[in-house]
Formats: structure tokens, sequence, C-alpha cells
């Protein structure tokens, strides 16, 4: 089966081709020729060809939540590939919040193994410690070996700063990346919401930013102190993106995630109290958004990601403090991201955020346009507007502020 993108604009910096309207042609899963107005007498082709399509490398998420095994009934591998598919993801990293938790190289062999032969590589994260109890280091070497590509607690975050700092002088030993989500429990005191003016006129308990950012600074240290990596997902204030620009300058080893929520949502949407808007860490302020947008430009912040956390209708549709946090995102990520960003980001720089970065930060090979290799692709229209609908969602769960939600951009199809 041959396969022709025809007159598409390439977005691929590391490309001899990048900027330019072209066709390409694949055929057994490689592209085996790129050019100008091919012509192919075949039966056996598909063509696509779409006003206004780009292609670029496939796109990588680095933050989704799959829940298998033991939550399949909010999302299964299979569901949950359908939903990057359709996203335009040929490549995502899932969490280790599973029952049993993504602690022993077994589970992370079996995730890798349910992906083979799919459109969507699945790469697991390692729970930093033994069934995300905060207490003990994981098999993390074991699971290294096995594939895992980063070890994190994921929202679990870890309280104790010893095992913090075992983790980060272990993973440097063998190379790995040790994923830190910034969040004092206790400073946050069963906060529902951004602590602001907005959360007292609502009557909500609210979570300071402080709680988010005094374990940057502790984190900062410990990675300083052990001359070691460390990365931070889900930053959401001003203040941690000034800490982590710092500690950048300074020569800290540290990179940064920001969830695609923080960046085109803000506290106001909490006043219907609608459970949708609930996330952890929780929408910020105007002021917030602001600085992780600048923060994205400068190169401090270096991933864009979905957090895609799907969640049964009982875990939502409920009295807002007892609802869970998060929502499903792979659907609707570019169109958010495109339309939002696109005064802050050019595409090339949004395509860097979820696609390059977030596979050199894990070690994983980064696709490229060219001939002679691998078709990795995802193919999209960064102008077509659409208003996303509860039909468009290919995810189990139907956990999303986003329905009949004008967005701009789209992808058309993946190849893998």
């Amino acid at each position: 089966m041959k396969q022709l993108i025809k007159s598409a604009k390439v977005i691929d910096k590391n490309s001899p081709y990048n900027g330019k309207v072209l066709d390409i042609l694949i055929e057994n899963g490689n592209i085996i020729m790129i050019g100008t107005n091919l012509k192919l007498e075949s039966n056996d082709i598909e063509i696509i060809d779409n006003d206004g399509q780009c292609v670029s490398p496939g796109w990588f998420d680095m933050r989704v939540n799959f829940n298998d095994p033991g939550f399949e009934y909010k999302e299964t591998i299979d569901t949950g590939i359908e939903a990057a598919k359709i996203g335009g993801f040929t490549g995502v990293a899932v969490m280790p919040s599973t029952n049993p938790s993504i602690h022993t190289k077994s589970v992370v062999e079996y995730l890798i193994n349910s992906s083979k032969g799919k459109t969507v590589d699945i790469h697991p994260f390692g729970a930093l410690s033994t069934k995300q109890e905060g207490k003990d280091l994981s098999e993390m070497y074991d699971m290294f070996t096995s594939g895992a590509v980063a070890f994190t607690d994921d929202k679990n975050a870890i309280k104790d700063s010893g095992l913090m700092l075992r983790a980060i002088m272990y993973a440097k030993n063998f190379g790995g990346l040790v994923v830190s989500f910034p969040f004092d429990e206790a400073l946050a005191h069963n906060g529902q919401m951004n602590e602001s003016e907005m959360s007292a006129s609502l009557g909500l308990k609210g979570i300071p930013s402080l709680s988010e950012e005094v374990i940057i600074m502790r984190d900062l240290e410990l990675a300083k102190y052990a001359d070691a990596r460390i990365h931070f997902t889900c930053i959401s204030t001003a203040h941690s993106v000034e800490l982590i620009r710092k500690a950048k300058t300074n020569g800290i080893k540290v990179t940064a995630d920001v969830c695609i929520n923080n960046l085109v949502l803000d506290e106001s949407y909490l006043s219907g109290f609608d459970s949708n808007y609930k996330y952890l860490p929780p929408l910020r302020s105007k002021k917030d958004i602001e600085a992780l947008k600048r923060g994205l430009k400068d190169g401090t912040i270096d991933v864009i990601c979905s957090d895609h956390t799907p969640e049964n209708v009982e875990h939502k549709k409920c009295e807002f403090e007892h609802a869970a946090n998060g929502s499903i995102g792979l659907e609707t990520f570019f169109g958010l991201a495109n339309k939002y960003l696109s005064d802050t980001l050019s595409m090339e720089e949004l395509i860097d955020k979820i696609c390059y970065n977030p596979r050199i930060l894990l070690g994983i090979p980064v696709p490229n346009i060219k001939e002679g290799i691998h078709a990795n692709l995802t193919v999209f229209n960064p102008d077509l507007e659409w208003t996303f609908k509860e039909s468009d969602i290919r995810s189990k769960s139907r956990n999303t502020p986003f329905i009949n939600t004008v967005l701009k951009g789209k992808a058309i199809r993946v190849i893998n």
C-alpha cells in the first residue's frame, strides 16, 4: 500500500525541505520520494490532499493517563490510542497512576507490548517510589532497561526531600530523568481552586501559589547539590517561571512543561462551579498565564502537554468540593494551542514544544522528514476553524469543558 501526501507545507527544522510545499510518497511505512507534482500510475495508492495542509514529524504528548491496568472504566489503551490519533499524536508518555502502578519492569513491558503494531507509540513513566507511596525507591534501573523513559509519582507529590535527593542521584548514574510535580499538600490544605479574591468570593478553599513554588525551590537546590537533571511538570505560576528561568541561567540542569489548560483558561471560569474546570494545578490568574506564555517564548518552558485525565461521570458530576481534578485533552489539544498561542509562538516554535523537545528530554529518537527513513508524520491544517462536539471524542470518558468550543487548527491524519 502506498500513500501520497499532496501539496503539504513541510514544518520540520531538521529537514532540508523545511518551509517548502511538496508531495511525499510513502510505501511500506517508509518515505521513498519527496518532490513537486509527483504523479503515480497505480490503483493501490491513497491520496491525502486537503487545502492548506501542512506536515510535520509526528507530535508527542509528554503527559497522558491511559488508566490501564486497573482503571479501564475510565480509559483503555485502545481508546486512549484512538484519542491520541484523532488529536494528531504518534507518541505519548503515560503516567504511572494505574493499579498496580507502573513500579516494576513487568508493568512497563506490558504497556510497551500493548502498543506494538499500533499507530501511537506508548512510552511509560515509571513510578519513582514503590506503589507511589513516597516511602521507598522503586525498581528504577530495572524499569529503565525495560523501556521506562522517566520517573515520577505523578501528582502524588514527593514529600520526603531525602527520597527525592536519592532518586535524583540514583537516576543520574544511568541517565534517567526524574520528573517532579511541584505541590506541597500541607500548604494547599484541601484547596479547591487558586487562592485569590475570587476563591474568597466563591467561598472555596484556595491553593496558594506558594504550594507550587516552595517545592520548585527545594528540588532546584537538590538538583544543584547532586549536579543532576530535574524536570518540573505542570507548572502554573508566574513565580515558578521566574525561578526556573533563573536556575537555567545559573547552570542548573532543569527543564519544565506546562499543561494546555493552564495556558488557555483562568480562574474566572470557575464562577459557575462547573467541575469540568477543576484542575490540579488549579487554573490561575491572567497574570500567571501571561508569564507562562513568556516562559514558552524564551525557552524557560520546554514542553506543552495535554495532561489528558479521563474520569467517569460519577467522579465529575458531583459537588465541586468532591469532584475529581482534570479533563480529557488529546482531541482538543492542537486546536486550543494553535488558537490561543498564535500570538506567542510561531508554528515552528509550537512544533518544537510538541514534537522535538519532549522526545529529546526523554531520550526518544526524533522523527524527520527525509527520503529513505521511517514515516512518523502528522498531517494537519492550522487554519481550519471547527467546533468541538461530543461526537468528536474518542476517549472512553467525556469530562471536558470544551464541548461546543470553536477551535482553530486540526490534525487530518497521522502516519506511523
